[in-house]
């Protein structure tokens, strides 16, 4: 290993030995300061990339009221970023996540990154290259291919990481796996899952450049390794989101929180087949537009799931967004509450003895047995509210960072890159789906198009590749542009 890459492992080895002596000072270890008291080599040094929205939660998070430092604030909006720059004045800030590797990769131990999808990949890797801790926002990345890529680079670069899914430290989840588990609702072969998103426009014409960008926002940053577009606040700072430029549209946004619980209950894997459908947007008679660019105002798609250790049976998922909702199953009463009362997102787990509902991020989840018996949970993690923030899933990560590459903190992880590669990886797989969906050729007479990918798509997840229509492959990978790469 590099020299450069030493750094963090040198710092918590130096820790850990119990060394006391560097140069004429001395580092205390926390008895001695006494109860109340955290060391200076009880901390890590962390940086943030992309420090306002979720970032700005993110970053506190990792900050943990003083338990760690914030050394290093990037963002390349500093408007935005303005509220974190001034909670944390001693952290040096930059634009670029690239000079700030450079200048501070020797301060630096763990980086949360929460940037637009677009350039997850490029902050993660290039931060666990110089061997620092990564947590990531979800979804882990822009599409399959950097999912792929990070999940391996965790591996070889012995880095601690985490996804931001927070729900996937919810107790409540613990309890669903405890439920199935204990064959409370049998072998499930059916899964359900649904989102009002996109709650942000989407289904519409590409948005034009309005003008020169604000002084403070560096545009060409921001479009990093995406097509390069005038600018617009039509994409930042959060309706990115519906554009396949930059963003993963509603699966991306929700996604991983609401497949998470099925995917961990029932120990999925790689899907073996997808087909997706999306909603139509007319503003002509007869004639749907055509808007490949982004992301559709509504779609539904379905992922086929092998048995595995745990479940004997095959499992059909389907995923409906837009504000459709997935019906509920005959073995739940028609006024029965839903884990999530007013129905704007949720879950279905269709077992042979009963079903399991559950809410975003896994609350409030409950069994509707086919007997007609009804089990909630015990009520831990039965809402978004935790005495640590997000169910402590920013804080296992830091204490893990602390532990170690493959700690006890660090297995414990409940989304490490190990589980959060292939749970991103099925995630964006409808996405592949639904901008299949859209590919056209013209007809012979010229009159019309066909749609080629139409159809089911079969997934060879070894390799991350369709197998019965290979124009599908163009969208497990991205090319990158304005001179930027991933390697």
């Amino acid at each position: 290993m590099k020299e450069k890459e030493k750094i963090t492992t040198g710092r918590r080895d130096f820790l850990r030995t119990g060394a006391l002596a560097a140069s004429s000072f001395f580092i205390f270890p926390r008895h001695v300061l006494g109860k109340g008291f955290i060391a200076p080599s009880d901390k890590l040094n962390i940086a943030g990339v992309g420090v306002s929205g979720k970032g700005f939660s993110d970053v506190n998070n990792a900050y943990n009221n003083g338990a760690n430092n914030i050394v290093a604030l990037c963002d390349v909006d500093w408007n935005l970023a303005k509220e974190q720059f001034e909670k944390h004045p001693k952290a040096k800030r930059y634009k670029d996540f690239r000079q700030m590797l450079e200048k501070e990769r020797k301060n630096i131990d763990a980086i949360t990154v929460s940037t637009a999808d677009h350039t997850h990949a490029l902050v993660a890797l290039a931060a666990m290259q110089l061997g620092k801790h990564v947590y990531v926002q979800k979804p882990l990345t822009h599409n399959i291919y950097e999912a792929r890529l990070l999940t391996e680079a965790a591996r070889k670069y012995k880095v601690v990481t985490q996804m931001g899914n927070q729900g996937a430290s919810n107790p409540a989840q613990q309890q669903m796996i405890k439920w199935f588990n204990d064959g409370v609702i049998g072998d499930v072969h059916t899964v359900h899952v649904w989102t009002n998103r996109p709650v942000w426009p989407q289904g519409i014409p590409v948005p034009q450049a309005t003008g020169t960008p604000p002084d403070t926002l560096d545009w060409d940053l921001w479009l990093g390794p995406a097509t390069k577009v005038g600018y617009t606040p039509a994409y930042h700072p959060f309706k990115w989101r519906g554009w396949w430029n930059f963003g993963t549209g509603a699966l991306g946004d929700m996604g991983c929180h609401l497949i998470d619980p099925p995917f961990r209950v029932l120990g999925l894997g790689y899907p073996t087949e997808v087909e997706a459908s999306v909603g139509s947007v007319f503003l002509k008679d007869w004639t749907p537009e055509y808007l490949p660019e982004g992301a559709p105002p509504s779609s539904h798609v379905q992922l086929k799931f092998p048995a595995t250790a745990k479940n004997k049976t095959p499992i059909t998922m389907t995923w409906s967004d837009g504000g459709l909702r997935a019906f509920r199953p005959e073995v739940i009463p028609a006024d029965a509450e839903l884990s999530e009362p007013d129905g704007s997102n949720g879950v279905f787990m269709v077992g042979t003895k009963g079903v399991i509902n559950c809410g975003t991020y896994g609350v409030n989840p409950k069994v509707f047995l086919n007997n007609g018996q009804v089990i909630n949970s015990s009520g831990e993690g039965s809402s978004t509210n935790s005495s640590v923030p997000e169910w402590g899933h920013n804080l296992a990560w830091q204490e893990a960072c602390k532990a170690g590459f493959n700690s006890a903190k660090h297995k414990a992880l409940t989304s490490s890159f190990d589980y959060a590669g292939p749970l991103t990886e099925t995630v964006l797989m409808g996405n592949l789906a639904i901008r299949s969906y859209n590919l056209r050729t013209p007809t012979a007479d010229g009159k019309g198009f066909n749609y080629p990918g139409r159809k089911k798509l079969l997934w060879d997840g070894p390799k991350t590749r369709i197998t019965n229509f290979e124009e599908a492959n163009q969208f497990v990978k991205r090319e990158y542009q304005n001179g930027w790469k991933l390697a």
